[in-house]
């Protein structure tokens, strides 16, 4: 079993800056992309970006030049280092991983628990 464990969620002022951390524990032979997205009550969960295992990048347009993810493929932790944070960037981020257990078998969608990032204006 493989659990996703996010940190680094919490209160900011407008234009500040906060940097999302989500390891990934238990037995994994190989994780492929890991990404981040955000649900705010109501609406539906939306991509926040994503990275594959060989370094390829997606954005949501709206985080585009503000928001930055790596990944350290070692210690299996993906980070979302977001700066410039708007209120309306206000939501629970969720850490997702596409990962595989042995070699022979097939990559499963894992989520984390959610962190709350609250950007007050």
């Amino acid at each position: 079993q493989v659990q996703l464990v996010e940190s680094g969620g919490g209160l900011v002022q407008a234009g500040g800056s906060l940097k999302l951390s989500c390891q990934a524990s238990g037995t994994i032979f190989s994780i492929n992309t890991m990404g981040w997205y955000r649900q705010v009550p109501g609406k539906q969960r939306e991509l926040v970006a994503t990275i594959t295992r060989g370094g390829g990048l997606d954005y949501a347009d709206s985080v585009k030049d503000r928001f930055t993810i790596s990944r350290d493929n070692v210690k299996n932790t993906v980070f979302l280092q977001m700066n410039s944070l708007k209120p309306e960037d206000t939501a629970v981020y969720y850490c997702h991983a596409e990962v595989r257990s042995t070699l022979l078998s097939p990559y499963v969608e894992v989520w984390g628990q959610g962190t709350l990032v609250t950007v007050s204006s």
